[in-house]
Parts: C-alpha cells; structure tokens; sequence
C-alpha cells in the first residue's frame, strides 16, 4: 500500500516523531485541550531525532576549528558533518559551497552582498526576498493571473533588462503554498544569462529542494521552518561571488591573516564559506539542522508529499462549506502547492478569528499580511488574512477541528469577549497563565508595541 493510500494514524506513524504532539494549552473557559498547531509556516517544533542529537551534543559543546582540546575536534567534525549532511540534502553539486546563517533572510542578506549586478524578483515574494536587495539595483516583476502569465512577465523583463545578474524567487509561496516550476524559471533566467537564487524557507520541509537538477545557482532556508529551531540557517550555491564578496560578517575565523602597518590593518581573507562565518558558529543550530537533513532526506520526495496532499484535500473541501470564507489563491493554473491554506471571512477580522480559534478551541494559526505585503495588496485589498499551514504532526482530526472551529464562529461567533490591544486582537480577560515557566512577567521594551 503506498503512503497515499494509507490510513490516516499509519500514515502519521510512518513520519519522524515531532516534539510536542500531545502537548495541551489552556482555554479562556478553564479547560485544556491538546494544542492544534497549523502555524508550521512560521515556525516548526523540532523533530525528536533532532532535539535528541542536541541533547546528545550539548556535553561536548566547545569552539571549533580553531582548538586543540577533544571537545573542539568534535565539535569540529560535527559542524563540517552538518555541512556535508545539508549538501545532501539540497543536492549540491560537488563544487559548490555551503554557508551557515541564522536564517533565511540571513542568507539572501550574505547572497545581496555578493551579486554583482542588477537583481530581479517577483511581487509575490516574501519580504526576505523583496528587501535583500535594496541597496542594489532592483526590479519587481508582476506576476501575473497565471504560472503561464508570470514566466511570459518575466522572460520579457530580462529581454528588456540583458544586465541582470540575477533572478530571486520562492519555491512555495509562504501565503497560498502554491508552487512555482523552478526549473522552467531557471532555464529563462539562463538563457538571458543571468543566476538564479531559489528561496527555498516553505519549500524545503514539503517537497525536495534540488538545486543540481534544477540548475539554479543558489538556494536559502532556515532550520526553524526544517523541524531545526535552534538558530541555524543555510546559503548553498556556487562558489565564486561568494569567494569574490566581502565578508559579511569580518572577524575571527574569516581571516588568513591580519597585519597592521601604518596604523592600519591589512587583512587576507579565507574563501567561502569561513569568509562569511566569521566569529564563533552556532554549532548546535547548525547540528540540528544537519540531524533533520538526515532524518527527512528518505521521506521528502513521496511520504511527505503523500502525507501533505490527503490533509490538504480534506482541509480544501472543509473550509468550502464555510459560508462566506474565501481562499486565496495566485495562479489559476497552480499544478501543486503545499499544504499551506490562507482565507478571508467576509465578516469577521483575520486577528478576531485567529484570537477565537486559539482561546477558545486550541488551535494555533497566523493572522496578517504575512511578510508578503504586495502580494496581499492584490489578493485581499491589504486586510489581514488567516493562514492554516500543516505539517509532520498533523492529522486528519486536526483538520477537521479546525473547519468544525470556524463554521461555529460563522454561524454564532465567539464565545468570548475580545479586543484590540497593543495591535492585536485578545480575549478580555484573558484568565490563561502566560508565565508557564515561573520565570516571571515579563519586563515590557521600550519603543516595542508587541
């Protein structure tokens, strides 16, 4: 029986083991249910593999590279492992280079840094994506109605523009989980000899990230959206802007030497990718990248998928019997999209709605505009939006709470007084405890409204 056909708790059973799955939240009522999180597009818990080999490490935590003791060799080998195991899994070519960051946002600032010309992107990106670039030469190309429409838009934006040195674009919209054809954007960009860079944040933990087979140059995501939330992020590509770029962090371990002469310091730097990592790297983040890299590699290209496909059709087919609910959507002729769902309410805010399925049903989404603001522009008019995005550790029973929580706030709306406070919606009172962790309240930032 393949993994599409199987029963939903063996289809679940067949996955890595995510921490946290019977984890139970508090309701505005007094009761607990378990938590209900559809929010794995912002952030993922870590897979239990990975907090285990975190765990397993942290005795023989110490610097690398640059230490005789035992506990530096080790950590060492465990950081160039993680390299190599993250490689892998983004099918690098042999000659290219990997690049630890913080995130992905990290690594499209490192990428901006090293382009040496002109950069194209679409309006649907990401602002990770969008903002990288701004102190370079930039285009925003409109998608259009269709994937059809948006190549056309594109292929004739690098015609009129023959100096671009690069395209940038998402390999999943973080707002509708469409996916774009990466490698049919790889050969227009190629043919007008520019790079391609493929942000690869929601693309990664749903489907393969292949960056030999679809030719692209460079790729970028984040650990926290891999099932790795321990700090670490990636930049994987070809090696020579990299090697041409200034470092984007200068310091120790980024350098062959340093000499002062004249009151100056004269510097030789090391190639990529220690240029670009000076300081001490985050060896745990980047560990725990590595051990999900490991752990997902035999199941991204079909039990994933498989997994994702099932729960995105009953989820599809349940918010269609909700009156007055509109999915949002880029293309009409989207071939695949991950199980990434964002819908409107005509009459209910996207902050009341999101406030009402965590306070009083235990379900935990994201509300806004989702760090994709000209995309929403034209998909909503620029109001919020509700997003719903699955993951490793979500069933079928997940999905259904979920419709089941939105038809009774249609049908009778919440049960719970809320309001506006500090920019979001809340219940008032909130009776739920929020130092779970006894440390105390929490001291309020000046200038921070959240």
């Amino acid at each position: 029986m393949t993994a599409a056909l199987l029963p939903d708790t063996a289809r679940v059973a067949a996955l890595p083991r995510v921490t946290g799955a019977e984890l139970t939240v508090p309701l505005v009522d007094g009761t607990r249910v378990r938590y209900c999180d559809l929010d794995s597009a912002a952030s993922t818990p870590p897979l239990e593999a990975v907090a285990a080999h975190v765990a397993e490490v942290l005795p023989h935590y110490g610097s690398v590279h640059r230490g005789a003791g035992w506990t530096s060799r080790v950590c060492t080998s465990l950081l160039e492992r993680a390299r190599a195991d993250v490689a892998r899994f983004v099918r690098a070519r042999a000659d290219d280079c990997v690049v630890f960051t913080r995130n992905t946002t990290d690594a499209l600032g490192l990428l901006a840094r090293a382009v040496p010309g002109p950069v194209v992107t679409l309006d649907l990106e990401h602002h990770a994506t969008l903002l990288a670039w701004r102190h370079t030469e930039h285009r925003v190309v409109r998608a259009g109605d269709t994937i059809a429409a948006t190549l056309d838009a594109l292929r004739a934006e690098l015609a009129a523009r023959p100096d671009a040195a690069l395209v940038a674009v998402t390999g999943a919209s973080n707002v509708t989980g469409e996916l774009l054809p990466v490698a049919r954007i790889v050969e227009i960009a190629h043919a007008a000899g520019a790079r391609v860079c493929v942000d690869a944040a929601q693309l990664a933990p749903h489907r393969r990230v292949d960056l030999a087979g679809w030719g692209a140059d460079y790729v970028a995501l984040s650990g926290h959206k891999l099932y790795a939330p321990y700090g670490a992020g990636v930049l994987a590509g070809r090696r020579d802007w990299l090697d041409a770029a200034a470092p984007h962090l200068a310091g120790g371990g980024a350098v062959r030497s340093v000499v002062v002469e004249e009151g100056r310091t004269g510097t030789a730097w090391l190639p990529a990718p220690q240029r670009h990592e000076g300081g001490t790297p985050n060896v745990l983040g980047a560990a725990a990248l590595g051990a999900a890299c490991r752990a997902l590699e035999p199941i991204v290209d079909d039990e994933v998928p498989a997994h994702e496909r099932a729960l995105a059709a009953r989820l599809h087919d349940g918010l269609a019997r909700v009156p007055g609910l509109r999915v949002l959507s880029c293309f009409d002729d989207a071939a695949d999209r991950t199980a990434t769902v964002s819908f409107a309410l005509d009459d209910l805010p996207a902050g009341l709605v999101a406030a009402a399925l965590s306070a009083e049903y235990g379900i935990g989404v994201r509300d806004g505009r989702f760090c994709a603001h000209p995309l929403l522009d034209r998909l909503t008019g620029g109001q919020d939006a509700v997003r719903a995005s699955l993951g490793l550790r979500t069933g079928t029973d997940d999905v259904d709470r979920l419709v089941t929580a939105l038809e009774r706030l249609v049908r009778r709306g919440p049960r719970w007084t809320y309001a506006v406070r500090d920019g979001r919606w809340s219940p008032t009172p909130d009776p739920r405890p929020a130092d779970v962790f006894g440390l105390g309240e929490a001291p309020g930032l000046p200038g921070c409204d959240r």
